[in-house]
């Protein structure tokens, strides 16, 4: 069981698997630093000096002043502010997998494209009907075949 289990581990994919979502997940670190650092704060600037993170809505009886003061005093609320980072974040991530994707495809090029198969058949000179290749007699039409 455990040569199993290593030949399990080491196969191509499994190995190309892990690798992949190592670095996926620090290139989600990467997204979400870019939406919540660089591109959260100008659309909060432009959209009046808005913070984004700090949108939600109190479900509680008691008024707070920020998201922060909510959450210690245990309100709870609806936080919608970051549900907005988190879209942006995930939108951002898909496009750059998908430019990703779309620039592998590229440098792999076109796939190759299968040969036909031979034909099984042929048509009969006398009464053109398709027959097996290997026919000496034409079934249809009884001629002697070449």
């Amino acid at each position: 069981m455990l040569k199993e289990f290593k030949e399990f581990a080491v196969r191509g994919n499994v190995v190309d698997l892990a690798v992949g979502i190592i670095v996926g997940g620090a290139f989600g670190k990467i997204v979400s630093s870019f939406v919540n650092d660089l591109l959260m704060p100008p659309l909060g600037l432009l959209a009046g000096k808005m913070d984004f993170s700090n949108l939600f809505i109190n479900l509680g009886d008691i008024k707070y002043t920020s998201l922060d003061a909510a959450k210690k005093a245990g309100a709870p609320t609806l936080n919608y502010g970051m549900f907005i980072n988190t879209t942006v974040d995930f939108i951002l991530m898909a496009f750059a997998v998908f430019l990703l994707v779309k620039w592998i495809n590229k440098l792999r090029g076109p796939a190759p494209v299968p040969a036909p198969a031979p034909p099984a058949t042929k048509d009969c000179p006398y009464c053109c009907s398709a027959i097996p290749l290997p026919a000496k007699k034409c079934p249809n039409c009884t001629s002697e075949l070449s």
